[in-house]
């Protein structure tokens, strides 16, 4: 975590532990609704009209059904995309008033606490056809406050860190959301999910699988998860003050603000505003491989639920041991060299799912693939910016970093949507992904790999 010459006493430490234990409990988030079970649950065929579902019969490939299927995918990448715009716009808001405040910690708290509320809801969308806009609108809803949250979280790393370890610790936090995302999905396997041998219950608890009852209380158990992990950093890390050089401002002048903040870089901080643009269009290519990667895993290589959630612990196992491994690399590189080779391998594997047909082995492959890079570059990510951000305007910065990401959070689950809609394949849905992340990338290379700092 830190080098032997600083040689931090154990109290220094627990600020870490306890800002890196929301990332843990994150995953309650992350791997269970965003990514491997409730995305999976909606796009299953519980949502289709029965009818559709009772003339196809075994036939996965059968037209109406492949055709339904993709109709539904396509509406929740369309919810994630009015998530995304939604957040383009109030994120300013966030971002400035917990710097000017000092409020970044209740805030993260109030987000938080949004979050778990929209994740127990979950437990009511009953797996039928009626509720499906329910569940693609409890799914953004939870995306928007996430985005929130993960502003005043950010920020809070220059709290816990210092400019020398600050790569390390920032993949101590993103490694420890991937093993948090083992250890629950584990346990959701073992007490919700796995049949047991038993076609009408699921689980240890036998829990009824009628009208995706099951998924459900995993969903409600992780809410759980997530409220009692998201507990130490609100006691143990303290509030920042609340900085005399902002003035709290209404909405609109909020934008006011940002302009001014954006004139500011242009003039002085050209490498930040850079790197912005250029995290903004590779890091919605992320967000494409996470809310998507399930759902073609479930409809195009033909994934059980179950089988689903053995990949996403595998899969973040590889991601946990990498992230931390390239915190180190960051702290010794640079961030701009992590995020630059994790994104060719992105590119490169993300490409290869196109080609293996619907062989689930192959499959395996590629994913457990795309886990080694997808960590590695979040992380360095926020390192990145934390490194170039003066200290008071972390808040500030971070939610100008969340709103540029999510100004064109609209192209990746808009390309899915649109290749999926037009062709009638969820495969082809990772052309758009891919192209996200290839375009990233081109501009990420023009970007400095160290120095570059806000005045």
């Amino acid at each position: 975590m830190t080098s032997a010459a600083s040689a931090p006493s154990t109290d220094a430490r627990r600020p870490v532990l306890a800002w890196a234990l929301w990332d843990w409990g994150s995953a309650a988030f992350n791997a269970v609704v965003t990514t491997f079970v409730f995305s999976t649950y909606l796009s299953s065929t519980l949502f289709v009209d029965p009818a559709i579902v009772a003339a196809a019969g075994d036939n996965a490939n059968d037209p109406a059904l492949v055709r339904a299927l993709a109709s539904n995918a396509s509406l929740i990448g369309t919810a994630l995309m009015i998530a995304g715009i939604l957040v383009a716009l109030l994120a300013p808001v966030i971002g400035q008033r917990s710097d000017g405040t000092g409020r970044r910690k209740l805030w993260l708290g109030v987000n938080t606490g949004v979050i778990v509320l929209a994740m127990a809801a979950m437990v009511f969308v009953e797996g039928t056809p009626a509720y499906l806009i329910l569940g693609a609108t409890l799914l953004a809803v939870g995306n928007v406050f996430f985005e929130f949250a993960s502003v005043n979280y950010y920020a809070m790393l220059s709290q816990v860190s210092t400019r020398e370890n600050i790569g390390r610790v920032s993949g101590f936090g993103w490694g420890m959301g991937y093993v948090g995302g083992i250890v629950l999905l584990l346990l959701l396997l073992v007490l919700f999910i796995q049949g047991f041998g038993n076609p009408d219950a699921a689980g240890l608890l036998a829990v009824s699988k009628d009208g995706g009852l099951n998924v459900r209380l995993a969903v409600l158990a992780s809410a759980v998860w997530f409220a009692v992990f998201a507990i130490p950093v609100l006691v143990r890390v303290p509030e920042i003050p609340a900085q005399r050089r902002q003035v709290r401002v209404g909405f609109f002048q909020s934008y006011v603000v940002l302009w001014g903040t954006l004139r500011s870089l242009w003039r002085d901080s050209r490498p930040v505003l850079m790197f912005l643009i250029a995290s903004a269009v590779f890091r919605d290519g992320l967000t494409g491989v996470f809310t998507f990667g399930a759902i073609i895993a479930a409809q195009v290589f033909g994934f059980s639920s179950t089988e689903v959630l053995y990949f996403a612990v595998a899969a973040n196992v590889v991601a946990g041991i990498s992230t931390m491994f390239a915190g180190r690399l960051d702290d010794r590189f640079g961030p701009k060299r992590v995020i630059v080779v994790s994104l060719i391998g992105l590119i490169v594997l993300g490409s290869a799912v196109l080609f293996i047909g619907t062989s689930q082995p192959a499959f395996w492959v590629a994913g457990l693939g795309l886990g080694l890079f997808v960590g590695p570059v979040q992380s360095a990510s926020r390192t990145y910016l934390s490194r170039a951000t003066p200290e008071g305007r972390e808040g500030e910065i971070f939610g100008l970093y969340a709103t540029t990401g999510r100004a064109v959070s609209f192209l990746a689950p808009g390309s899915f949507a649109l290749f999926v809609g037009v062709t009638g394949d969820t495969r082809l849905g990772i052309l758009g992904i891919v192209l996200i992340l290839a375009v990233g990338l081109a501009l990420m290379i023009r970007v400095p790999n160290r120095g570059a700092v806000i005045r």
